[in-house]
């Protein structure tokens, strides 16, 4: 960002929808540019009902050519499981290769040591399977992945190059019950200029979360407020949700998301 854009966002309210515990960067880099930061953390992240298929894959994991991984969470989760077996991602995967969708998600590997052996050009699914570096013919594949409501797009597409795709459980992101007592006072008072959304989740969540503390009407308190999103899919949910999107980040990361912001006349 340019030096002249560093206090682009002064005396601007900027809500943020990322799920609990994974905001601080987001809120970092808004407040450096001037923004006063409000948490509506729409996503809670857990474990899925259930730990077997996760836990199954893992002992076969030296069987799969690839593990593609769409979000720090099933990093995480992934990582941990191991842990409880004596392994990690960095060095006890033999000639698996790991491909990562995003710079956040590739970040969560590097943190523990884990080789990312490809990122896709842009950070969304579409880039990753346009650019993957070899053929899925003969593939095994391992799809870490939200348990409910995760887009299949990843795993079709190479079921149909020819790749054998075995997709697991490794979280659940559910919705909170209600939002933070500080973002609704502003909301009330309509002192928001922008809700900056990461995922179509944290839309749909959003949408709940208004409805229930506004009820019918609850759009109306959206009327001056910009709509943000980080790529397509999430643009998609923002517009079934919200009627619309103001401004869409271009690359799909959390710079991008920032200068989306930047960029709409707040």
């Amino acid at each position: 960002m340019k030096q002249q854009d560093q206090r682009a966002l002064l005396n601007k309210t900027i809500v943020i929808t990322r799920a609990e515990g994974q905001a601080s960067e987001a809120k970092k880099q808004l407040i450096s540019y001037g923004a006063k930061v409000l948490d509506l953390p729409a996503l809670i992240i857990g474990p899925p009902k259930t730990w077997k298929s996760l836990d199954e894959a893992i002992q076969e994991i030296n069987n799969f050519h690839w593990i593609i991984f769409s979000s720090s969470n099933g990093v995480n989760a992934l990582e941990k499981r191991l842990n409880l077996i004596g392994k990690t991602l960095s060095n006890d995967l033999d000639n698996l290769k790991i491909a990562a969708v995003g710079k956040k998600t590739a970040q969560s590997l590097e943190k523990i040591g884990a080789k990312v052996d490809f990122i896709p050009p842009n950070f969304i699914a579409d880039s990753l399977i346009n650019n993957f570096p070899v053929s899925g013919i003969g593939l095994n594949i391992l799809l870490p992945r939200v348990e409910s409501g995760g887009r299949t797009l990843l795993s079709e597409a190479f079921q149909k190059a020819g790749a054998r795709v075995i997709e697991v459980a490794a979280y659940e992101s559910s919705c909170p019950e209600k939002i933070p007592q500080e973002t609704k006072k502003a909301i009330d008072c309509g002192n928001i200029d922008a809700i900056l959304f990461s995922s179509a989740k944290t839309s749909e969540h959003t949408a709940k979360l208004l409805l229930e503390s506004y009820g019918e009407n609850w759009l109306e308190k959206l009327n001056n407020v910009k709509i943000i999103s980080i790529g397509p899919q999430t643009s998609l949910a923002c517009k079934k949700h919200f009627g619309r999107i103001d401004n869409e980040a271009n690359p799909h990361n959390l710079e991008g998301l920032i200068s989306a912001c930047i960029s709409s006349n707040l």
